[in-house]
């Protein structure tokens, strides 16, 4: 994978590609049905299979108040469609000159001319342009007069639901980590870098890594069953998450991210983690000793053991059956 960051960064051999255009936050199962055709019609032709997606995101230039908070950094949204085999990613620097593109300016300018585009793979509610003019029947006209091909995906429904970035961010926030996981098909996830923390849980209760991060999108306050990776070595841990003020300790106005870990910790304390997120398993409250909480702590461990052993039995039972 190729990752360019601006396009004095495009080499000239960038196309003939397929391309797909979007912010594509959280690269969830709708962006994913996108990517596969992509990588399917791309290696038909033998073509590049190519992203193109913006930073920062379109409407904190022209209309700062509608911005929402992002679930994944552009880097990480490259990293997730490379594993559905894209070739090569233009995280495109979005700014007044780019908002100010008519529709048929950025497709001939840009899709054509710079990219060398071939086919365009976009969801049914594209729109592009200047003030959002373009939508996927300009996309088609004008492909049919530059010479390049338009298809356009439906949108994936899950449970009823069109599967939508905004709507998984809502089911994040609320908690329900689970079935944002379904509608991503994978966990949602933190990162950042282990963090000295007040010292009371590992004087009082258990000891945690403590996770500082500048993730946009946090779930709702909470104890979580999570899996914790090692981000610079090769190790991961099943795991125990809470989210909150420690109420137990007195008020805070600092949220925390505590991890605890289900295995013992060898090889020193992980410098970067990614924390996933697989079920919630109670809300955050107040204990009236630390010793309560601590007895609380060890029954939600037990909850989290019990999650992954009927897990490890699942999939054992599946491997089988292959």
């Amino acid at each position: 994978m190729r990752i360019y960051h601006s396009l004095a960064e495009i080499p000239a051999d960038f196309g003939p590609c397929a391309l797909t255009v979007g912010n594509f936050d959280g690269v969830h199962s709708g962006h994913r049905q996108i990517l596969r055709r992509l990588k399917a019609i791309a290696d038909t032709h033998g073509w590049k299979a190519s992203a193109l997606t913006f930073d920062p995101h379109p409407t904190r230039v022209v209309a700062p108040e509608r911005t929402p908070p992002l679930m994944t950094t552009p880097v990480r949204r490259a990293q997730l469609m490379a594993q559905e085999g894209v070739d090569q990613v233009l995280i495109l620097p979005f700014n007044r000159e780019v908002a100010a593109l008519e529709p048929a300016d950025f497709v001939r300018e840009l899709l054509v001319k710079r990219l060398g585009t071939r086919t365009v793979l976009v969801g049914d509610n594209f729109r592009f342009g200047h003030r959002q003019a373009g939508n996927v029947e300009l996309l088609a006209e004008l492909g049919r007069h530059l010479g390049f091909e338009t298809e356009v995906i439906p949108a994936v429904k899950c449970r009823g639901r069109v599967v939508s970035s905004s709507g998984i961010r809502e089911l994040i926030r609320a908690g329900r980590v689970s079935l944002a996981a379904r509608l991503l098909e994978r966990p949602y996830a933190l990162e950042g870098e282990v963090v000295a923390g007040r010292g009371v849980g590992s004087r009082q209760t258990v000891p945690t890594l403590n996770l500082a991060t500048s993730a946009e999108v946090i779930p709702a306050r909470g104890v979580y069953i999570t899996r914790t990776r090692d981000l610079e070595a090769d190790r991961q841990w099943n795991s125990l998450t809470n989210i909150g003020y420690r109420p137990t300790f007195g008020a805070s106005d600092q949220l925390s991210i505590e991890t605890f870990l289900l295995a013992p910790l060898e090889g020193g304390d992980p410098r970067r983690i990614r924390v996933e997120f697989l079920a919630r398993v109670r809300d955050e409250r107040a204990f009236p000793t630390p010793d309560a909480l601590k007895a609380q702590i060890l029954k939600d461990v037990h909850t989290a053991q019990s999650y992954f052993r009927r897990a490890h039995a699942w999939i054992g039972r599946a491997c089988i059956s292959c």
